[in-house]
C-alpha cells in the first residue's frame, strides 16, 4: 500500500513541473519587459514597471494567488450578473497556479534582468552601432549573450524558489505532489514518510537543476571569450 502511495506521489510530478515550467516562461516574459520598461526614456512605461514590482513584491505569495483564485473570478462574476449575462467565470487551479507564480516570480526577475542589463559593456554596444549593426543583431550578437551570463545566477534562484512555491498551489485543489503527499499522509497516519517522499522530489529537482544551469553557464562564457577580440 506504501508503494503505491510513493507512486501516485511521484506521478504527480508532471503536474508540478508544468506548474514550474510554465509560471518560469511567464515570469520570464514579464520579467523582462518590465526590466526593458524601467530602464527606458519613457516615464509612463518605467512607472508602471515600478509599481508592478514594489506591489506584487510587497504581497504574501499566497494572499496574491487567493486573490486570483477567488477573489477575481467573484468580481468578475459580479459584472457579469450586473449585465445579465448567462455566464460563470472560474479558474482551473493551475491556471491560477501560473498566473500567481508568473506573476510574483516576474517581479523578482524584473529586478535581476534590469541588472544584467546595466552591466552588459557600454564599449561593445557603441562599437555595434559604429560598425552599423542592426537592433536585431546587436540584440543577438552581443546583449542577449552577456544579459545570460550576467543574469544567470539570479536567475537560477529565482527558479529555485519558484519551484518550491509551487507546493503552495496545492491549497487552492490543484493535484501536485504536495496534494498527493499530504493525501497519502492523512490516508495511512504516516505522514513523516510521505511528505519526505515530497522533500525528495523537490531536492532531486533542485540538483538537476542546478547541473543544467551550471553547464549553461559554462557554455555561455565559452561562447563570450570565442566573440571577443
Amino acid at each position: 500500500m506504501i508503494g503505491n502511495f510513493i507512486a501516485t506521489i511521484l506521478a504527480a510530478g508532471s503536474t508540478t513541473l508544468l506548474l514550474a515550467v510554465a509560471s518560469l516562461v511567464v515570469a520570464t516574459i514579464l520579467g523582462m519587459g518590465a526590466a526593458f520598461a524601467k530602464l527606458s526614456g519613457n516615464q509612463l512605461l518605467r512607472g508602471t514597471a515600478s509599481v508592478y514590482t514594489f506591489v506584487v513584491r510587497g504581497i504574501p505569495d499566497l494572499v496574491v494567488m487567493l486573490l486570483i483564485y477567488y477573489s477575481l473570478p467573484a468580481l468578475l462574476n459580479q459584472w457579469i450578473d450586473a449585465m445579465d449575462l448567462d455566464a460563470r467565470i472560474e479558474f482551473p487551479p493551475i491556471i491560477a497556479g501560473i498566473a500567481t507564480l508568473g506573476m510574483i516570480f516576474g517581479a523578482y526577475m524584473t529586478e535581476t534582468f534590469k541588472t544584467a542589463l546595466q552591466n552588459i559593456p557600454k564599449g561593445q554596444i557603441e562599437a555595434a552601432i559604429a560598425y552599423g549593426l542592426t537592433r536585431r543583431r546587436m540584440f543577438t550578437r552581443i546583449i542577449l549573450p552577456h544579459l545570460v551570463r550576467l543574469a544567470l545566477p539570479g536567475f537560477t534562484n529565482n527558479w529555485l524558489v519558484l519551484a518550491k512555491a509551487t507546493a503552495l498551489v496545492s491549497l487552492i485543489g490543484l493535484q501536485d505532489v504536495m496534494f498527493r503527499a499530504k493525501g497519502a499522509a492523512e490516508a495511512t497516519g504516516m505522514p513523516f514518510t510521505f511528505y519526505l517522499v515530497a522533500a525528495g522530489f523537490y531536492l532531486l529537482v533542485t540538483v538537476l537543476t542546478l547541473l543544467l544551469l551550471g553547464l549553461a553557464a559554462r557554455r555561455f562564457e565559452i561562447g563570450l571569450r570565442e566573440l571577443a577580440p
